[in-house]
Formats: structure tokens, sequence, C-alpha cells
């Protein structure tokens, strides 16, 4: 009876899609999250006539032939690069990417990441780092007596004093770009690692090569729709429904034929 095994397979591919769907919906607030989807696959086929065999009786081939899928499996989870819109919040070190590009960060352990959150905080030493204390690459300093900054859209960062007319540049800040930004490992925190998938960067000043550029003052909204995550929610529901169904017919054949005397 392959249909328990098929039908179990089923019910955990449905498993995992609603796993992806409730992670979209947790993260519908998060900044720069990027919705992900769950692609799956049929299993090896068992061949009980291949086609294009010949047929013993009359020496015909089989068009089709006898071809016994057993069940489906994940295959990736994948992120839907889709930019999700800019929300105004005036905050100085709010910096929102307007098109492709990452901005990159250097960890503890002194490994380069890469993140679209542009919530960035400045520390007690005036240096410009993300929410968690992980410094913007390239490291700029505030320096105290700054009464204001302002980062324009190629990523130049400007100080005002008081005692000043003209500003003075601190520095520039970079994006980071891949081939393949579906190959980006996440590892939580808004941050992704490079891994060979991705291909390497290409870091640049912003609106250069293809990336985007920098709006001060707003910060990317996740790109998930609520409306699509729950409608792929009933659908994935209702596919562990039907499945479950196809176990509890099978159990009933079963049943019928330990029955028979």
């Amino acid at each position: 009876m392959r249909a328990l095994k098929i039908a179990a397979a089923g019910m955990t591919a449905q498993q995992m899609r609603v796993e992806v769907i409730s992670n979209n919906l947790a993260n519908m607030n998060t900044t720069g999250y990027n919705a992900r989807r769950a692609e799956f696959a049929d299993l090896h086929y068992q061949q009980m006539q291949r086609p294009g065999s010949i047929n013993a009786t009359d020496g015909t081939v089989l068009p089709t032939g006898v071809q016994l899928g057993l069940g489906v499996r994940p295959t990736a989870v994948s992120m839907i690069l889709q930019q999700g819109s800019l929300a105004a919040t005036s905050g100085d070190l709010d910096v929102g990417i307007e098109g492709a590009g990452y901005l990159e960060v250097t960890l503890p352990n002194g490994t380069a990441a890469y993140t679209r959150d542009g919530g960035l905080k400045r520390t007690g030493d005036g240096l410009i780092v993300t929410s968690d204390g992980y410094p913007v690459v390239p490291n700029i300093t505030i320096p105290r007596d700054a009464r204001s900054i302002s980062i324009n859209a190629e990523g130049e960062v400007y100080a005002y004093f008081n005692d000043r007319v003209a500003p003075e540049q601190l520095g520039q800040f970079t994006l980071a770009g891949f081939i393949t930004p579906r190959g980006l490992e996440a590892i939580g925190s808004n941050l992704f690692l490079e891994p060979p998938a991705s291909g390497p960067s290409t870091v640049t000043n912003p609106g250069q090569d293809g990336l985007g550029v920098l709006r001060q003052g707003y910060l990317e909204d996740s790109s998930v729709d609520p409306v699509r995550e729950v409608t792929d929610l009933i659908e994935a529901q209702r596919g562990y429904e039907l499945n479950s169904k196809v176990i509890t017919a099978a159990d009933q054949m079963l049943g019928s034929t330990v029955q028979i005397r």
C-alpha cells in the first residue's frame, strides 16, 4: 500500500509550507525582510513498465508505460526578491535602500555580513553601527559636537556644526551587489552571509553598477503580502487535509483486506 507513504510525504510537505508561511507572517513588520517561498519536486518513480518498451504479446511499443510516483520532497526555500515600500521615519541615521544592494557590516569574529536593514545607530564613541552594534563598512564616526548629519543619495555623509557654515564630509557608505542574491545565507537579525551560491560581492558607491541609492529618513518595509500569505495558508491547509483523507482511505482499504476470510 504505497498510498500511506505517499500521503505522509504530502502531509510533511504541506506542513513545511505552513511553517514558511508562518515565518513570513511573523516578519511582516521586519525591516527589509523578503518573503520566502517553499518549493517542491516529485520523488523518483517506480518503473512498472518503461515507456517505449516492447509489448511481449504482439511486439508493439508501449507509448506511456506504467510509472508510479512515490510522493513529494522539498527542494528549496527561496527568497522573493521584491523590494518593500519605503516608510518615512525622519531619523537622521535611518537609511532606506531604493533599488538593489546591501549594506556591509563586520561581525565580532571579523566576518563580513550584509543587510538591507538601514535602521542605523550611533555608539558612545560616535561610530555608526547596526541595531545589534555591528559596525557598518566603511567605518564612519560622527564627532561629538556635530549638530546634525546629512546622507545624500550617493551615500556621502556630512556633519553640520554650530560654529561652521559649510558641512564636513565624514565618509561615504558603499553597497554590495551579488550575481545571485537568492543564494545568500540568512543567519537572522536581518543579516546574510556570502556563500559560493551567491557569487562574490561587488562593492561600489550607491547608484553605480546597477545598485540602488540611499534615502535618508526612510526604512524599507517588509515585502510580505498578508493577503497572499493567508490565501497560501488556506491552500496549504486544504492540501494537508486532502492528504490526511488519503491516509484514512488507505487505512480503510487495509482494514477491508484484513477482514477477508
